[in-house]
């Protein structure tokens, strides 16, 4: 029991001793001159920086390659790791003017471990990169190349690993003798997928597909019957684990694929690597084809055409993403915006809003209206930043959406801070003072104007775990479009977020209608701190789900840090100038040993056990299990109907749809009798499976609901991002009598 108790504050322990760690690295790095080594080993992967060639000339293109070579019964993972597994990331540092290119992927293997097969490689291979120099390079000097790689390696048990290797070049002038290039590129090129002279047609062959090949996309002096096999470049389209079979139709090979969890539907783009082994030797002699392919009706022709976007079922507020314009996305963010006012995890916020009305009541109208100004300034900064984030995260090749930030306990835990700050502030136990907001203008008309700022900021942070109606098919488009786009998008659902606050402060008819301001404020003001408080408590659970128990030790205390930081700061802001500093220097001391014990403490238990909290996940709807694309696949070649639930544990969203209508008697009795499994699938930490599934459906985030009616061949219903039992029931009783399946009228009378 005792060493129970001990573990959470050893954990703390270590997370305050962590404060110094920073500083000890850096005098760490100021004692080693050196580089990073051009390589790296552990007990399972040795890892290599190879360049193509010994120097370099401005201006050129260089190829460098990250050997990895891999000890026996272990492999690494494919750009699509299969149905589990992560992909190598590398992250480059260059010099000013460089640029790396994506990672080129050899073609990869396969591996069954049971159930599960992964795509990957063993023994040996080589990713590589081209990097663009730039033309500026003086003759002489030398280039330093630097990347930091992240990879998964995988026997009995995974392990994740990561290195940073560097390497340092000569720049020689252009007319320079070449250099031989190395062995390992030019191996590694070989072993890159080709772009064929042929065209694949494929077409929907059942719940799956036929990928129908010409005669010459297999040698002439293959076996009877080659080997086959095609890796798709997403998880879903196609199951991993399914038996591809291979036969001859004539003078074409016709290559069977099975559906996965999302299967395509005609006019969508299959797009993947084709690996073919014609028996002739080991595994240099496989040859690896780049196929994309438009699906088609049965026995229809498949020309070349560009990837449309998964299409739905047809749903108030799940418009087809591929059948918007600009103009009906820009559209659908407002109105998703206004309605995420209405949302449950936008209320905390309402408080601050409501209070600011009161104050400004009677104020003059041109005041009122710059309050308005300000508090939508600061949502629509917040929101221009996240479309940034999201630009950037994107054109690192990362899979995220809606709400992506809370997928780190970090930013939870953060956002908890924040939210329990303005709650002490409100309970009064701290304020600033005029040396925070003076700067020479009328402290009331400063901090005023900065609130409005801030209370538009954290109407933003709040609002990004909800998802309200026309939000989806609005996201979902701006995640398929330029930088430009996705950010009008953003900006569009911001300004639906703050316009009524904006056009209530611009009205001075609807402020006549307000209350006097009077001494009733400070109470009322305090009581609206709770829901500040009651949002901390959930930021916390959500936490737990996340990194588990310690983690909720680690934000108790950083809770009371920051208590006795509000005290220390707010007891002497009116004592003695000297008392007056050792009140903020003791504040700033609390305050920053909780920010950075609690930043050092969560790392360390992702580190030492990632899935650590994956047992407190115990809060499903009755009669759920847990979502996998092998189950779901099981229970679909059966023809049993499945109703599927992507949800995540910091979407306030999610949370009130299954407490309101999934887990409902009415419901779970209709589920019952009908024999749905009822499948959930948990988003909280960004599974990138759920990534894919969603992003099937253009969405971008949490809620999911699709319901797939008996039958193997029958065709999903997406249901609203809102849900009551009554709409739950009335989409499975049309689904199933559309499927001739028995209704569910019933059950949806009593609703």
């Amino acid at each position: 029991m005792d060493s129970m108790l001990r573990l959470p504050f050893l954990r703390l322990q270590a997370g305050l001793h962590g404060l110094i760690t920073p500083l000890l690295l850096v005098m760490g790095a100021l004692a080693q001159a050196n580089p990073p080594a051009a390589s790296f080993q552990t007990d399972q992967v040795e890892v290599r920086l190879v360049p193509a060639t010994a120097q370099v000339r401005p201006g050129e293109r260089l190829t460098v390659g990250l050997h990895q070579r891999i000890a026996p019964h272990w492999h690494t993972y494919w750009r699509n790791p299969g149905d589990s597994g992560l992909a190598t990331r590398l992250s480059w540092q260059l010099p000013a003017g460089a640029q790396a290119g994506p990672i080129q992927w050899p073609i990869p293997q396969h591996f069954e471990i049971g159930p599960v097969t992964n795509y990957g490689y063993a023994d040996a291979v080589t990713l590589l990169t081209e990097v663009s120099l730039p033309r500026t390079l003086p003759v002489g000097s030398e280039v330093p190349i630097q990347v930091e790689a992240h990879w998964l390696v995988c026997h009995d048990v995974c392990i994740p690993q990561k290195a940073t290797l560097g390497l340092s070049l000569p720049v020689v002038a252009a007319d320079a003798p070449a250099s031989p290039i190395d062995p390992l590129i030019t191996q590694a090129r070989a072993q890159l997928p080709q772009t064929p002279a042929w065209s694949a047609t494929v077409a929907r062959s059942g719940s799956g597909l036929t990928m129908t090949l010409p005669a010459q996309a297999v040698s002439a002096q293959a076996r009877a019957t080659p080997r086959l096999r095609f890796f798709p470049f997403e998880s879903g389209p196609v199951s991993h684990a399914g038996a591809q079979t291979v036969t001859k139709q004539g003078d074409a090979w016709v290559l069977q694929l099975p559906a996965g969890e999302a299967p395509l539907n005609e006019g969508q783009v299959l797009d993947g690597v084709l690996v073919v082994d014609p028996g002739e030797g080991p595994q240099a002699h496989k040859v690896g084809y780049t196929v994309q392919g438009t699906v088609q009706p049965a026995g229809a022709a498949s020309p070349r055409g560009t990837p449309v976007p998964a299409s739905v079922s047809a749903s108030a507020d799940v418009p087809r993403i591929d059948r918007l314009g600009l103009a009906s996305a820009l559209l659908l963010a407002l109105l998703g915006g206004l309605v995420l006012n209405l949302m449950p995890c936008v209320f905390p916020v309402l408080s601050i809003k409501a209070l600011a009305l009161l104050q400004h009541s009677a104020q003059s109208p041109a005041k009122a209206r710059l309050h308005g100004l300000a508090y939508t300034g600061g949502v629509l900064a917040s929101f221009a930043l996240l479309a940034a984030v999201l630009i950037v995260l994107k054109a690192g090749g990362d899979q995220v959406g809606w709400g992506f930030q809370f997928h780190s306990p970090v930013f939870v835990l953060a956002v908890a801070y924040l939210m329990f700050a303005v709650g002490l502030s409100l309970s009064g136990v701290f304020t600033l003072g005029q040396s925070v907001t003076g700067m020479g203008q009328s402290l009331a008309d400063r901090s005023g104007l900065a609130g409005s700022f801030f209370a538009g900021v954290l109407a933003t942070i709040v609002a990004t775990p909800c998802t309200a109606p026309f939000m989806g098919g609005a996201i979902g488009f701006a995640l398929t479009q330029p930088a430009a786009v996705l950010l009008a998008v953003f900006l569009s659902l911001g300004l639906g977020l703050a316009l009524p606050y904006l056009l209530l402060s611009a009205w001075p008819a609807l402020q006549r209608w307000m209350p006097r301001p009077g001494v009733w404020m400070e109470r009322l003001k305090q009581v609206l701190a709770f829901p500040m408080y009651a949002t901390t408590a959930w930021l916390i659970w959500v936490l737990a789900q996340q990194a588990g128990v310690d983690a909720v030790a680690i934000a108790l205390a950083g809770l009371i840090a920051i208590a006795f930081a509000a005290w220390a700061y707010d007891s002497s802001r009116l004592a003695s100038p000297s008392a007056r500093k050792g009140g903020a220097a003791l504040a700033v001391i609390a305050l920053s040993g909780a920010l950075g014990a609690s930043h050092v403490g969560l790392r360390a238990i992702e580190q030492s056990a990632p899935g650590a909290a994956a047992s407190l996940r115990t809060d499903e709807s009755a009669g759920s299990q847990a979502y996998s694309a092998p189950a779901f696949e099981a229970l679909r070649a059966e023809g049993k109907p499945v109703f599927l639930n992507f949800t995540a544990a910091w979407c306030i969203t999610c949370l009130v749809n299954e407490r309101v209508a999934l887990s409902q008697r009415s419901v779970q009795s209709a589920f019952q009798a009908q024999g749905i499994t009822y499948l959930k699938g948990d988003w909280t930490r960004q599974d990138p499976a759920i990534t894919a599934v969603l992003q099937r459906f253009g969405r971008s985030g949490v809620p999911l609901y699709v319901y797939y009616p008996p039958g193997s061949h029958s065709e999903p219903v997406v249901l609203p991002q809102l849900l009551t039992p009554g709409l739950v029931l009335s989409a499975i009783g049309d689904a199933n009598r559309v499927s001739r399946s028995p209704p569910l009228g019933a059950y949806a009378k009593k609703n």
